[in-house]
């Protein structure tokens, strides 16, 4: 079956959005991917727009990278989960976030249509703002220029945002942000992503390696919402329903241990002792300590773990006291 023939036998991908009320909105639409701080200005200056006007501030993004399904061999894994994503957008000044299923179908839509039917009539767009390189519709033929041609019989105003750079001149970008935690750089990652990378999951019981070694660490289940960084030992803060705790997070396969191959994320909370199974924690990384290490023995082992968890005190306790 050729992609046109699955794509038509699918639902109709937009059903869902002649049900949706058409408030007067100023609209903006993307992946949002991270939700970082070039992310934010766009929030800003759409909000800006809005407001002065009386409209509705509203954000349209997808329930996944449409890579997963025009290119899953290329799409990238996701820095936030979709909840995430949505509360951050909301946090950043979205009065509405519309989140769009993106299938097969989805992506066979004529750009026009896209734009009348889901933009125009369904959400009530009169005023967008897009990037210059804002592709949309079938393989991306939709632009900004097409926008405006549309958008102009109907009053619509389309806005064009430049990108967010850094002094370098790099724009601050989803990849980007992924790049530099695949490389353990967080600070570089907190700094576009305007705040601490997360790492969210349940408490599951593990080897219990670490708490006899005197280091009772709370392993995170599978799956594990937000973007696993380059393995080693991390500074974090951790949040659970007791109370927010000084870290030290080892996230690799345990190379001391022979036999151990699946990557773990595991957190030990200092000077605390907690019963933390099948309970939620959500992990803010805050400095990168050292990487993953062979160690000759346990006492070697022990010795560079009190020192992870020294390095990691000094890191975390002045945020916490602020």
């Amino acid at each position: 079956m050729s992609a046109a023939a699955q794509a038509a036998s699918e639902p109709d991908p937009m059903a869902w959005i002649d049900e949706l009320e058409a408030v007067p909105s100023a609209v903006t639409i993307g992946k949002f991917d991270g939700v970082h701080i070039g992310h934010r200005r766009i929030l800003e200056q759409l909000r800006a727009l809005a407001e002065p006007e009386g409209l509705a501030t509203t954000v349209v993004t997808f329930d996944r990278n449409p890579l997963e399904v025009v290119r899953p061999d290329i799409a990238p894994l996701p820095l936030t989960s979709l909840d995430d994503k949505i509360a951050l957008l909301r946090a950043a000044g979205a009065d509405r976030v519309i989140v769009i299923p993106f299938t097969r179908a989805t992506a066979a839509q004529p750009p026009q249509e896209f734009a009348e039917r889901v933009l125009f009539d369904g959400l009530g767009a009169r005023m967008l703002l897009v990037g210059d390189d804002f592709r949309f519709g079938f393989k991306g033929a939709g632009t900004p220029a097409l926008l405006r041609e549309l958008g102009e019989p109907r009053g619509v105003r389309v806005e064009s945002i430049d990108d967010i750079c850094f002094t370098d001149g790099r724009r601050v970008s989803s990849t980007w942000i992924r790049e530099a935690l695949e490389l353990g750089r967080i600070d570089e990652a907190n700094e576009m992503l305007g705040r601490r990378h997360r790492l969210r999951g349940d408490v599951v019981r593990g080897f219990q390696r670490g708490k006899a070694l005197g280091f009772p660490t709370a392993n995170l289940g599978t799956p594990v919402d937000g973007y696993i960084p380059a393995d080693g030992v991390y500074a974090a803060i951790a949040h659970v329903d007791a109370g927010t705790f000084a870290a030290a997070v080892s996230i690799g396969d345990n190379p001391t241990f022979d036999g151990v191959q699946a990557k773990t994320v595991e957190a030990y909370l200092l000077d605390v002792d907690l019963d933390l199974y099948h309970r939620p924690i959500t992990l803010e990384l805050v400095d990168f300590v050292r990487p993953m290490h062979r160690f000759e023995g346990l006492d070697q082992l022990i010795a560079q773990m009190h020192r992870d968890v020294e390095h990691t005190r000094e890191a975390v306790a002045p945020l916490l006291a602020g």
